[in-house]
């Protein structure tokens, strides 16, 4: 079966195949949201392996991806770690002017970024990537000042959903996927 471009929107896979750099909100995105502590405080956060694999996919395609995120977790600094995401940005207040300095360094503009937020204070950045997404389970009104609402919720397999959708709308999805075949 021929999964290369199927079930997008024309405007969706132009959009997705210019991308260069996935640009994550980590809780409600990476994770479902959830802020659990342990009895001595410590922060537990719970990942979804597939979306890991995306984005693995992703840096195997030359596509990087960066973590801009309001909390700090030494969670998601290993998983970041185990993943090889190198742009990890914590206790960001203006993810905004974080995201322009990364542009910069990286030599890219912002038709190249895909955005992925779940909340009101992720439209900033959102409103300037060349494809902005949201989870399906994102806050209120999220899904009419994005391109594209995710099938699955956040840390649920959402970013994966992201990834594949990008390798697709590039014609590297059924590349990757003869790889494990």
């Amino acid at each position: 079966m021929n999964t290369e471009n199927k079930s997008l929107p024309s405007e969706i896979i132009e959009k997705a195949a210019r991308i260069r750099l996935l640009v994550l909100d980590v809780d409600g995105v990476l994770t479902d949201g959830s802020i659990v502590y342990t009895g001595t405080g410590e922060q537990v956060q719970a990942f979804h392996v597939r979306d890991g694999l995306g984005i693995k996919l992703l840096a195997l395609h030359g596509i990087e991806t960066a973590i801009i995120t309001a909390r700090a977790s030494r969670a998601l600094e290993k998983r970041c770690h185990e993943l090889g995401i190198r742009h990890v940005f914590q206790s960001v207040g203006d993810k905004l002017a974080c995201l322009d300095g990364l542009l910069a360094e990286l030599g890219l503009v912002y038709h190249q970024v895909c955005g992925v937020g779940d909340d009101w204070v992720d439209l900033p950045v959102l409103k300037k990537c060349g494809l902005s997404v949201t989870v399906k389970d994102a806050a209120t009104c999220m899904g009419k000042y994005v391109d594209y609402v995710t099938a699955l919720p956040g840390g649920r397999g959402a970013v994966r959903e992201i990834c594949e959708m990008i390798l697709q709308s590039k014609g590297l999805l059924e590349t990757s996927i003869r790889a494990y075949l």
